[in-house]
């Protein structure tokens, strides 16, 4: 189980992100694009992967981490359970969302 002031510290630790509101959640965002957000009142992160890197960490276990139901999920956010999740495979996650969206223009 990650607790959230772990997940925000952890999504923070990246260079260059800064937290900021986004709707109902918490937005982590490196150069103004989002890479992760927060849910704090369903603990309960979206991830955004690359293809490849989606179905890597969703073969995992489908009932801690998977792609959102609809588009989104097509186009990588991913839906993470923090209390379901290991710190070990969140901390990959988080760092393959940084480095899918830090690495676009």
């Amino acid at each position: 189980m990650v607790d959230v002031d772990t997940f925000r510290t952890l999504a923070i630790s990246f260079p260059e992100v800064e937290e900021l509101p986004h709707f109902d959640k918490a937005s982590f965002r490196i150069k103004k694009k989002i890479f992760a957000t927060l849910t704090e009142s369903k603990l309960q992160a979206t991830l955004k992967l690359s293809a490849v890197d989606q179905s890597i960490f969703c073969a995992y276990n489908s009932e801690v981490i998977y792609p959102v139901p609809n588009k989104w999920g097509l186009q990588g956010w991913t839906i993470v359970h923090l209390e379901k999740i290991s710190l070990e495979l969140l901390e990959g996650a988080l760092e393959a969302a940084y480095q899918e969206v830090s690495k676009k223009k």
